[in-house]
Parts: C-alpha cells; sequence; structure tokens
C-alpha cells in the first residue's frame, strides 16, 4: 500500500494522514462537504487540527469515486453513523481487492455494528478490512509524540503489511487478530469516557474515577465477549490503552461532552461547542441496546443512556450508581 486514500478529513483523518505522508505515501484525502475542501485547497490548514499545515502534494476532494481511483489502500476516518451511506458508494466504485483499514471508533446508533461488520455486509468480503485503534489522541500523534496502537485483521498477510505501512520511531504497531473486539474496545470506551467526564465535572476526586474506569472496563468487555471478542484485546491498547487516555485527556471530546453535561449543560450545545463528532453519543446508544439483546448488564451505560437522551441529571445518575445492590466484583 503506497498510495491510500483516506476518507474523512476530521482532526483523526488529517494526523493519520500526516503521518502517513511523513512515511512517503500518496495521500488523497476526501472531505465530505465540499465547501470544506475548497478552504482546504485554498488554505491547506484544517480547523480541527489547528497548527498543522497540509501538504502541497496531498490531493483533496469531495468526490469518493476520485478519491479511491487508483488507491491501493483505503484509510477511514468518518463517523460511525455515516459508515452505511459510505459503503453503499464504495460498493459502486472500489474495485475488488483493495484492502480496507478502519480508524473509525464507534457503532452504528441503529444496528449496533461495527464497520467492519457493514463493510462485509455491503461489500461482500470483496475487500479485506482491518481495524487501527489504541490511545491514539489525534494532536499527540499529529506532534510525533510516542505511543502505540494496533492494527487487528482476521489476514496475517493484511495485517503485517498494515503493521509496516504505521509503523515509525513515533507510533509503534502490534498486531492482532480480533477485529471485532479491537473494534468494540474502541468504540465502547467512549461512554466510560463520557461518565470520566461527568466524574470530573462534578469535582470527584481519584478515588472516583479509578472506581469508575475499572467498572467501565469490567461492563464493556461483558458485552464485548457476549458479541465474540476476546477478553484479552480489552486488556491491550485497544482496550484499557485507551480507556485511559480517552477518559483522562483534555484533548477527548467524550470526556469534555461528559464535562459539559455535569456543568448542565445541553448536549446539543455542547456538540456545537466542540465543533466534531463525539462517538459516545451513538455508541451509547448501540451499546444501550446491544445490553439488553445480549441480556448483559451495564449500570454506567444505562445511566449514561439517561442522562445523554432523557435528560437525568448526572447527580442522579451518581446517586442511582452507588446506590445499586450489592454485587461481586467478578460476573
Amino acid at each position: 500500500m503506497h498510495r491510500i486514500a483516506v476518507l474523512g478529513a476530521g482532526s483523526w483523518g488529517t494526523a493519520l494522514s500526516l503521518l502517513l505522508a511523513r512515511k512517503g505515501c500518496d495521500i488523497c484525502l476526501w472531505v465530505w462537504d465540499p465547501d470544506q475542501a475548497k478552504v482546504l485547497l485554498e488554505s491547506r490548514v484544517n480547523p480541527f487540527l489547528p497548527g498543522f499545515q497540509v501538504p502541497e502534494d496531498f490531493r483533496i476532494t469531495a468526490s469518493i469515486p476520485e478519491a479511491v481511483q487508483g488507491a491501493d489502500g483505503l484509510l477511514l476516518a468518518t463517523p460511525s453513523d455515516g459508515i452505511p451511506d459510505l459503503a453503499k458508494q464504495l460498493k459502486a466504485c472500489l474495485p475488488p481487492g483493495i484492502p480496507i483499514i478502519s480508524g473509525t471508533k464507534g457503532l452504528n446508533s441503529k444496528t449496533g455494528l461495527t464497520v467492519s461488520q457493514i463493510l462485509g455486509s455491503v461489500l461482500s468480503g470483496a475487500n479485506l478490512i482491518g481495524a487501527l485503534s489504541g490511545p491514539n489522541l489525534a494532536v499527540e500523534l499529529a506532534k510525533g509524540i510516542p505511543t502505540a496502537t494496533v492494527i487487528a485483521c482476521s489476514d496475517y498477510a493484511l495485517a503485517h503489511e498494515a503493521q509496516t505501512l504505521f509503523m515509525c520511531p513515533s507510533l509503534r504497531v502490534y498486531t492482532n487478530r480480533d477485529v471485532i473486539g479491537v473494534e468494540l474496545a474502541g468504540a465502547l470506551k467512549n461512554v466510560i469516557a463520557i461518565a470520566a467526564g461527568i466524574c470530573d465535572g462534578l469535582g470527584y476526586g481519584d478515588n472516583t474515577k479509578a472506581a469508575l474506569v475499572t467498572r467501565g472496563l469490567a461492563e464493556i468487555t461483558r458485552l464485548a465477549t457476549k458479541i465474540g471478542a476476546e477478553q484479552a484485546t480489552f486488556m491491550g491498547l485497544a482496550g484499557v490503552g485507551d480507556l485511559m487516555a480517552t477518559c483522562a485527556s483534555p484533548l477527548s471530546r467524550n470526556r469534555r461532552l461528559g464535562l459539559g453535561l455535569a456543568k448542565g449543560g445541553a448536549r446539543d450545545d455542547i456538540m456545537r461547542e466542540i465543533g466534531q463528532v463525539a462517538e459516545g453519543i451513538p455508541t451509547t446508544r448501540a451499546a444501550y441496546d446491544l445490553a439488553r439483546k445480549h441480556e448483559t448488564p451495564m449500570p454506567i451505560t444505562e445511566e449514561v443512556y439517561q442522562v445523554l437522551f432523557e435528560g437525568k441529571p448526572p447527580q442522579a445518575a451518581v446517586a442511582d450508581l452507588m446506590t445499586r445492590e450489592p454485587k461481586e466484583e467478578v460476573w
């Protein structure tokens, strides 16, 4: 893979594009909004990732057929709720055999499906699909601050090719075959990150945050293993690694959403201020539905759902969590 079509020009897609460009890849960056594409072409500055110049040799387009023409690899960094429509457009123009790496960390709110599940269904297995996830905040990745990530693919050869593609002095890449586990870990941790923001916004301490993140990890692992993920994946970079970063960092959109909710802000107003998608919103809805479908207790997810979609005060959500009937730690 050398000619890479990056679909999604938010902070994450742009940061990954910059990393690949530094490694000598030929990048075509797809922007969903034609007006934004025009601004980016003229200014070479992405407002979603300020402080970084988009190289002049980047091709920028708002046309998916144009973006994928001549590409020998695709990298997806688009919001999860846009994946079904994107998959239909790719089916019409993407040649079979072109590998797809998903960097999207979310579940479709209507179906609860991951990116690989949606693409696999629409493309009927004509393209190999992998998933990239880990403690990789976009700004830090763009700055070249050292971190690590995991690339998951059922095909051993593609996993190692993608490992080579992304590996550099500032990014250590590990392989994994648990695609669904890596995707679910990257998505479900966003729900817990919203709760972590609420925790911080209400002024609670380190004990509270540690308890929340630990029990959050337990419940998202419970659900994921019911769906088919491997438990070990949640002890790795895509699981506990990404969870730690997203729950603690001021750069995390989902944590910032939780902070705003704790201070009495309305969800939509907070998101307008943040200016980009917080994948925890659709993923919370999907996780709430999946927990019921698989009869899996997810008390933190349920409370986040009620705060996001039913107007429950965050203080009441905390009180209900703390007064649940006693349980054994290991489920």
